[in-house]
């Protein structure tokens, strides 16, 4: 078989990341759960080497130590504890080395957490880790970029700035008396969370610097070179932007559709209403460029997440699939947000064994993934959640969100409008449309489809988005079917009552032509994010422009 190819390359951007002069090694500490490559990669871009632990003596040999905490609070402590890690760890916090946890690297050092059923942590830091109550009208997981209020100066924070950088978790820490002389740095989200902790030559953070772009990486390498730590009148134009407004920004995410062509290339495409094929001669696969270098280019252009959506899916083994896997290794080195990757995430055999959409997932997490999008398959467990009324533990979401967290997984809704006179003609969660129906029908529902838009199911989009929060998913990718490359505008009305249904992030998708079309969905939805991808592989709108315009509508926004 013809495998698709995966080309590579180099940019240089608007990125002003200091680099280290001469290659050093620092310790990690990989438990084996999450994204970890971005971290790597993060380290090894600074000019340093990397010496993992391999066995318990490894942490108090370190001269320097990252714990990149990836996934669900009781599985960590499961895994660090099944390979005899807690005990020197404990003594490598307690005699004040140099330390760094990353997001769970940072809970995991207090006294516990209510998550995984309430579990005990590592004890350093007095106080219990608990979840965001979404009674305050915010969506859980806190997913996106926030700032960052400094309770005292430090070398770790000055990188920062005022810049936002990136958090994704639904747990968090708060400050007490008992804690107090910890805390670095809070944020607000509802309420203030511990979002920088320190203490002498210890310290943890719950956003990731690997994925805040250049401000994270700076902080990364004021960690491992404190001496080398910028002076606030030193900060580059990358760091010191300001703001348009604090708090959790609006998130602007460029996608990427990936498929082979007819040449065997792994290329970006964009479909009018799903088809993504030429529509004059011989019907080519639209090619509007390669993965890795469209990928690179929106990061340095400002974007706040980049999804790439395998739409081929995994027509022979998942696990096999190599240039999908290729393209995220690869991107992974050279984008420093957020990466998502969604096609073919479902349990198969193959050659006599089975393998499940666990282990499908820890393959794309293993290579540069933060999160990973269900589609198909999540209707079909929707649909089983709804018949029986409880979940199993044995659909992709639950086992994916059990491991990894609820953070890391994201449902990929394709609906489409269906128009009814009267709302009791149907089951299904209805709304009053401004735009009536072929027949003048007041009202509509939204279809939820599978394979790629060929198949419609009999379950709602609402009722779809509530089913498959309840088994675990953290975060919707709505699509519209009837929006999908016409340019005129989100379906707002899908967007508003799909957002109002959950308590998850709903991320925005097809339809935006223009920048307005950005601010207009957060300012009539509780959208959290919006997505598009043509109009940026085309340039026929900028990532920049969109920002601006929400900026200057007072949406909150990373500039």
């Amino acid at each position: 078989m013809m495998r698709p190819k995966v080309a590579s390359g180099n940019i240089t951007g608007r990125s002003t990341i200091r680099i280290c002069a001469s290659a050093k090694e620092v310790t990690l500490l990989d438990y084996g759960a999450g994204n970890v490559r971005s971290v790597r990669n993060a380290i090894k871009k600074l000019g340093y080497t990397i010496k993992d632990v391999e066995k318990p003596s490894d942490i108090l040999k370190a001269e320097r130590l990252i714990f990149p905490g990836v996934g669900a609070y009781g599985q960590a402590m499961r895994i660090l504890s099944k390979k005899g890690m807690i005990d020197p760890l404990k003594e490598y916090l307690q005699a004040n080395r140099p330390f760094l946890g990353i997001c769970l690297g940072l809970q995991l050092l207090f006294e516990g957490s209510e998550e995984s059923g309430g579990c005990e942590g590592l004890g350093i830091i007095p106080g219990q880790v608990t979840k965001f109550d979404p009674a305050q009208g915010l969506p859980v997981p806190h997913i996106g970029w926030n700032d960052l209020q400094e309770t005292r100066p430090s070398t770790l924070l000055q990188a920062v700035g005022s810049q936002r950088v990136y958090f994704v978790h639904s747990y968090r820490a708060t400050a007490s008396d008992k804690n107090k002389d910890w805390i670095l740095s809070n944020t607000s989200y509802g309420v203030p969370f511990v979002s920088t902790v320190n203490k002498g030559q210890v310290s943890a953070v719950q956003f990731h610097p690997e994925k805040s772009g250049a401000a994270g990486l700076d902080l990364l390498l004021s960690y491992l070179e404190p001496a080398s730590a910028p002076s606030s009148s030193g900060r580059t134009s990358a760091t010191t932007a300001t703001p348009s407004s604090t708090g959790l920004a609006k998130r602007v995410i460029a996608c990427l559709d990936v498929r082979s062509n007819d040449q065997g290339d792994l290329v970006v495409t964009k479909g009018d209403q799903y088809d993504v094929r030429e529509k004059g001669g011989e019907g080519d696969v639209r090619n509007l460029g390669k993965p890795v270098e469209l990928a690179a280019r929106y990061f340095e252009e400002g974007a706040d997440e980049v999804t790439f959506l395998n739409i081929t899916g995994f027509r022979d083994c998942p696990l096999a699939d190599m240039p999908m896997l290729e393209v995220l290794r690869q991107a992974s080195e050279r984008v420093f947000v957020p990466l998502t990757v969604g096609g073919g995430i479902r349990g198969f055999s193959a050659d006599g064994k089975s393998y499940s959409a666990l282990e499908v997932a820890s393959e794309y997490f293993r290579s540069g993934a933060d999160k990973i999008s269900i589609g198909s398959d999540a209707v079909e467990v929707a649909e089983r959640y709804i018949a029986t009324g409880h979940a199993d533990g044995t659909s992709s979401i639950e086992q994916i969100s059990e491991v990894y967290g609820k953070q890391a997984v994201v449902v990929s809704l394709d609906p489409r409008r269906v128009y009814v006179s009267d709302p009791s003609q149907v089951k299904h969660s209805t709304v009053r449309t401004s735009k009536p129906g072929p027949n003048g029908e007041l009202y509509c529902w939204w279809q939820c489809t599978v394979k790629g838009g060929r198949e419609g199911r009999d379950i709602g989009a609402v009722e779809l988005a509530k089913a498959v929060e309840a088994l675990g998913a953290g975060e919707i990718l709505l699509n519209c079917i009837d929006n999908d490359g016409v340019g005129k505008g989100f379906d707002l009305e899908l967007v508003g009552a799909v957002s109002a249904a959950v308590t998850i992030p709903v991320i925005a998708s097809s339809g935006a032509g223009v920048p307005e079309h950005f601010s207009q969905v957060f300012e009539t939805t509780q959208a959290s994010a919006a997505l598009a991808a043509g109009i940026f592989h085309r340039r026929e709108v900028s990532i920049s422009s969109v920002k601006q315009h929400m900026a200057d509508s007072s949406i909150p926004t990373r500039v």
